[in-house]
């Protein structure tokens, strides 16, 4: 049996009609709960779902009133002797979930002018190289780090070899993050992208990524880590790839999935104020209309043909146009601005995008941790970056897999 299911089963388990009586909702209740995210499932031998007694609970009582909700916290661990290189850096919201997990860091590479200065300005003792990666020479780190980390950007390779491996992915930035692997040989190496790398050209893009890291010495597997059951309150996932040098013994470890999520609503109370992007004056209006959780199918006929234009005439959902945050759900992903129009994010109650602050909070980071740039700058990083405590899971693992023994809520690979 499964790892996972293992876990799961240690907890009392509910039939999808037994977890409908539990909440005092209907079964398609239980099952829209689970298809929006808000309550994990796993399939028995029978394919059957099987829910958390304790996380339907949960969800029942914010039905009948409770607003409460699992809290809203920043995941700290004692700091360790393990030291780190992080690649494609950006805002530092890996490297900040690295650090807070135990990791140290020796060196940082990102590219983007605003995102150094928002590393040098939260963490002065960070060496941060700003410059091409391809550039960067990694040899003088050569058997001196545990662990490389790199979110390189999901790219198609020419296969002209034929031999899926290293040499197929040249002219490519996971190429540099292989390259600093092969120069540096850490014990762990750590990749992380987008759900969409699962099926980029195929699949065949993983699979390339896959044989290049086993070809430079490493066993290696991946998972798609959903970041709302890893204490974030937001719907996000990334492929995170885990490689293991072959002459070491230990296991891969991958982080267990919570089964509760963290809504909204106790992601921003007390949040700072900032600054933030408005809405012109009729979009306001329009919005307004739109009640927490809905998008534009909540809107009249006639705004709706007004506010999608062609769109509206179009195939597909469009789910995210016009589209209102729940305080009691995780934040839809975030992109890189809160109003555009195709991937709206307009606060749960209040007529307007979320702020900046507010952006900062969904994805985890801590309030005192600044951001340099214009205000859609500062978006972009927000939006760009891996959320802090999913950094924080994924270091824990390495950190167990560099100690040698299995930490809390893991699951081996």
């Amino acid at each position: 049996m499964h790892n996972a299911l293992v876990i799961f089963m240690e907890q009392q388990l509910l039939l999808v009609h037994e977890a409908a009586e539990a909440a005092g909702v209907s079964e398609d209740t239980v099952r829209r709960w689970e298809k929006k995210g808000l309550v994990r499932a796993i399939r028995n031998e029978f394919n059957h779902r099987l829910f958390d007694i304790n996380s339907i609970r949960l969800l029942g009582s914010k039905l009948h009133g409770d607003q409460g909700g699992e809290p809203y916290r920043i995941l700290k661990a004692k700091q360790t002797g393990f030291r780190c290189i992080d690649l494609f850096a950006g805002a530092g919201g890996t490297a900040l979930g690295l650090e807070n997990a135990g990791l140290k860091h020796s060196l940082l590479v990102e590219y983007d002018q605003n995102a150094c200065q928002t590393l040098r300005s939260n963490r002065p003792a960070w060496k941060v190289i700003e410059d091409d990666i391809a550039k960067v020479d990694f040899r003088a780190f050569k058997d001196k780090i545990d662990v490389v980390e790199g979110g390189f950007p999901c790219q198609s390779f020419s296969y002209a070899g034929k031999k899926l491996g290293f040499s197929d992915t040249r002219g490519t930035l996971f190429y540099e993050f292989a390259r600093c692997i092969k120069e540096v040989r850490p014990k762990v190496a750590i990749g992380e992208n987008v759900r969409g790398l699962i099926r980029h050209d195929e699949g065949k893009t993983l699979e390339t990524m896959l044989s290049a890291l086993h070809e430079l010495g490493y066993r290696v597997t991946w998972r798609l880590m959903r970041a709302q059951y890893l204490d974030v309150p937001q719907k996000r996932e990334r492929v995170v790839i885990m490689a293991v040098r072959k002459d070491l013994q230990t296991p891969i470890f991958f982080p267990e999935e919570r089964n509760y999520t963290i809504p909204i609503r106790e992601a921003l109370k007390a949040c700072p104020v900032s600054e933030g992007q408005k809405y012109p004056k009729r979009k306001e209006e329009i919005l307004a209309m739109v009640p927490p959780g809905g998008y534009w199918r909540d809107l009249p006929l006639k705004v709706q043909k007004e506010f999608m234009g062609r769109s509206y005439y179009q195939g597909g959902g469009k789910t995210g146009m016009a589209r209102r945050l729940s305080w009691d759900e995780p934040s839809l992903t975030l992109t890189c601005s809160p109003a555009q129009k195709q991937t709206e994010r307009c606060h749960p109650e209040e007529d307007r995008p979320l702020t900046v602050r507010e952006y900062a909070r969904i994805q985890t980071f801590p309030d005192d941790w600044t951001f340099v740039g214009s205000t859609a700058a500062r978006y972009k990083q927000i939006g760009n970056a891996v959320p802090v405590n999913l950094g924080f899971h994924v270091g824990k693992c390495a950190i167990a897999m560099l100690a040698g023994k299995k930490g809390k809520q893991m699951i081996e690979a």
